[in-house]
């Protein structure tokens, strides 16, 4: 271990308590962004992390969007050396349904070694433990050993509407080697993780609309199409029953897995039979000739988030409804293209809607999945710290859900993500009792500050 290093070590062990006090202190703001009722709690998140960084000897400042302010920090003091750009977000999710948290969810209460709050793993602790390792390596060297950046947004969860403009308006200023964001999952209990691949999203609503209000179904019925079935029946449209989707094109782009991939996802321990005890169901589903975490990880989905039309109320009232909804998802590959496919599948339900009906169709948003270097030098850095930072070699993992922002990161800048969870997929994030393991929140900062030594030697492109 380096002299340096040794002087963080010991910064960190001294500043234990005091950084479980600070994300308390952080854990406690109700930033929900999707409730305007919290526009002043947002805002109090945002100089939250301003202060931490500013005090820990960045230059830091907030800065105003259309919506909640971005906090924008950097040290860059090493020319010659690379430089990586952290992103993290400080919003949180609507703690609804409230009767059902053990503890109010915003006032953090530690249990068995784990704090529980809203924000607590996605994204506040995970997003902290990389400006305390900054802090420490500051207070206790007096420099860091690369330049940082740091980018906190106040909107991820409703959309990240203003920070694509922001990047894109300023893209010198963001200018780095390499992104690292910790707002993933560890694979396991004591089982860290780098995911290198995120699949895409696309997502739209379609409403069918057929008379012009709700019908007698006694005098109607069997004359006219209903809304509702006719919903029925697109939706059984989009997969076959091996669930493949059938948008005639969707498949084209794919880039299948490799051989190499598919050993190592099979090598991870897995037990299907415990995976589906744990979300409380019986059977598996999925495309044929894939594993569970293969169609988790690497295949494209076709999901309905949402359906509805007609009468919701108790008991019985016999209609033809007006009209009828869904609201649908679909998972992305890389190379798959969100705008082609919206496009195919608006095409596709037009040419299978029946007479008499009138498809709405609705885009909203999509972004492409991502693929990141398995082999460049900051991926074999990111496995060096996370070793010293955890005491075990991380796997190599992919995700299903996406991050929006990795894919604008490689469009705008031109640079791959390092993609750390500290947290758990069983933290419960979004959800009541939303948890995160302080021992995780400890090794995490340790691993980070290890992680801007590692990455030292490599020379910036």
């Amino acid at each position: 271990m380096s002299a340096q290093m040794s002087l963080v070590e010991n910064f960190l062990r001294q500043q234990a308590d005091q950084n479980v006090q600070d994300l308390i202190e952080f854990l406690r703001i109700p930033s929900i962004s999707a409730d305007s009722r919290h526009q002043s709690d947002v805002l109090h998140a945002a100089e939250f992390v301003r202060k931490q960084l500013a005090d820990s000897g960045c230059t830091a400042e907030l800065i105003q969007t259309n919506g909640h302010p971005l906090v924008f920090a950097e040290w860059t003091k090493q020319p010659g050396r690379p430089t990586v750009l952290v992103y993290g977000h400080y919003d949180v999710q609507p703690p609804d349904p409230l009767e059902q948290w053990i503890t109010p969810p915003f006032e953090p209460t530690i249990r068995d070694g784990k704090i529980y709050a809203r924000g607590a793993t996605d994204d506040k602790g995970q997003m902290l433990t990389h400006v305390k390792s900054v802090a420490a390596w500051l207070k206790a060297v007096g420099e860091l050993p690369i330049n940082v950046k740091l980018l906190i947004e106040g909107e991820e969860e409703v959309g990240s509407d203003n920070l694509d403009l922001f990047i894109e308006q300023n893209r010198e200023r963001c200018a780095c080697d390499v992104a690292v964001i910790s707002d993933t999952a560890q694979y396991g209990p004591d089982m860290p993780a780098i995911t290198y691949g995120l699949r895409g999203i696309m997502a739209c609503e379609i409403t069918l609309r057929g008379p012009r209000q709700d019908l007698h179904s006694g005098v109607f019925g069997g004359s006219i199409v209903n809304p509702v079935n006719a919903l029925a029946r697109l939706i059984a449209c989009l997969q076959d029953d091996q669930g493949r989707i059938q948008i005639p094109g969707f498949y084209d782009a794919v880039i299948p897995l490799t051989d190499e991939e598919r050993r190592t996802f099979a090598a991870l321990p897995f037990n299907a039979a415990d995976d589906l005890a744990s979300i409380g169901t019986t059977a598996a589903f999925g495309e044929a000739g894939f594993t569970t975490l293969e169609r988790r990880w690497a295949r494209p989905t076709c999901d309905v988030n949402g359906i509805f039309g007609g009468y919701l109320g108790e008991g019985p009232k016999t209609i033809i409804p007006a009209s009828a909804t869904a609201k649908l998802s679909f998972r992305l590959v890389p190379d798959q293209q969100a705008d082609v496919l919206l496009d195919r599948l608006e095409k596709f339900l037009r040419e299978q809607c029946p007479p008499g009906i009138q498809l709405n169709f609705k885009k909203w948003h999509g972004c492409e999945a991502v693929l990141c270097d398995l082999n460049s030098p900051y991926m074999d850095a990111a496995r060096s710290a996370i070793k010293q930072g955890f005491g075990k070699q991380p796997v190599m993992i992919r995700e299903g859900g996406s991050i929006p922002v990795v894919a604008t990161f490689q469009r705008l800048l031109g640079v791959d993500t390092l993609l750390l969870g500290w947290g758990q997929n069983t933290d419960q994030l979004h959800s009541p009792n939303e948890h995160f393991s302080l021992n995780d929140y400890h090794r995490g900062i340790l691993a980070s500050a290890w992680l801007w030594q590692k990455l030292e030697c490599i020379p910036p492109a």
